[in-house]
């Protein structure tokens, strides 16, 4: 019996070398158990614990119910932030739990447009930082209105200026040929490469990929911050990369040093680190996303078809990343359609227009 494995249930030893049995769940009390694992006691008191367990009212003995940190408390726990994007919960919880450690003693209900601001300028060197701590600040505004604590949004109009920027920097031509040509074929940098040119996927999504997705030559999966259904077509050029270097022991293609799936924000950060040893400082896994839409665009693509495999969700944020297209390119090929439109119309004319015969 001692092997039974129940959800929830933890095993502690005691000072005095005694094994006790627990019903653990996060923001909730500890229930004992009495007796040994799938005797009568057990299971009877494992049946009510995990029936009804009361919920611990989280900072309510150490601070009021309408203070910072009882409001970052319940939105964590809400519906609110269990909605959003994987990536979107775990970057709100770090930048909430540090509002909570600064601040977390004061009443959200006393906070005026004056406290924003001064929060704000502690990190006025930072702008990215403070423009994500006013997002998520107004985020637990809007929850405090939402529950009753408030009546108003003292961030309401408050915006933070951002230096001006294309972003993250888009590669070009000779710099990708310069990472292919610092990474053999087979090693996992050019596969990186090769997911990240011929998909225009996030890092988020590039990281899921693996042969589970893909049926009949083409990538399904759905993209985690947009949830948008994608199929992809797999070029010649990454069908050759995944051959080549994909593991075919792993259920994904791209794998750590540990032989385990990247997060996003792992794998952009290992990409850098292969950019980097290329010597190719100031490149990141982003910009070849944005290359790709680069690329699609060179190619003539609308921005609807860039979307339909980028999954951007909005067309002008497609027109944002494709703004390194070659312009003269792109200018070429519109003069060779116009020219071909005019020589069209030229013969239609010609073919038309009466004979001297026939006047």
């Amino acid at each position: 019996m001692a092997n039974i494995r129940l959800k929830f249930v933890k095993a502690y030893i005691d000072q005095h070398g005694k094994v006790r049995h627990y019903v653990r769940r996060p923001g909730r009390r500890l229930i004992p158990l009495p007796g040994l694992p799938g005797s009568d006691a057990f299971m009877e008191a494992y049946g009510r614990a995990t029936a009804a367990m009361p919920r611990v009212e989280v900072a309510s003995a150490r601070t009021g119910t309408d203070s910072i940190a009882a409001m970052i408390a319940g939105y964590l726990s809400s519906a609110a932030l269990a909605n959003l994007a994987v990536a979107s919960q775990r970057e709100y919880r770090r930048i909430l739990e540090g509002l909570r450690r600064d601040f977390g003693n004061l009443r959200i209900t006393t906070m005026q447009r004056k406290h924003v601001m001064r929060m704000l300028d502690t990190k006025a060197k930072h702008p990215a930082a403070a423009r994500d701590f006013l997002r998520c600040l107004r985020l637990l505004m809007q929850y405090a209105i939402g529950i009753g604590v408030r009546q108003d949004d003292p961030t309401a109009g408050i915006r933070v200026k951002m230096p001006k920027s294309d972003g993250f920097h888009t590669w070009t031509e000779d710099e990708i040929a310069a990472f292919e040509a610092s990474y053999p074929v087979d090693s996992k940098p050019r596969l990186a490469l090769a997911l990240m040119l011929n998909t225009a996927l996030r890092c988020s999504d590039v990281v899921k990929i693996g042969r589970g997705q893909v049926r009949n030559g083409t990538i399904h999966l759905t993209a985690q911050k947009t949830k948008t259904s994608l199929a992809i077509p797999i070029t010649a050029e990454l069908a050759a990369a995944i051959n080549a270097a994909a593991p075919s022991e792993h259920m994904v293609f791209l794998v750590n040093e540990r032989g385990q799936a990247f997060t996003g924000r792992g794998f952009s950060q290992w990409f850098r680190r292969q950019c980097e040893h290329a010597g190719l400082k100031g490149l990141s896994a982003h910009g070849l996303r944005k290359a790709a839409c680069r690329r699609l665009a060179e190619a003539g693509c609308s921005a609807n078809e860039i979307a339909a495999i980028s999954g951007h969700a909005s067309l002008a944020e497609v027109a944002r990343y494709t703004k390194a297209a070659d312009q003269a390119k792109l200018a070429r090929a519109a003069m060779a359609r116009t020219e071909k439109e005019h020589r069209l119309s030229h013969l239609a004319e010609k073919s038309v227009s009466p004979s001297k015969k026939d006047r």
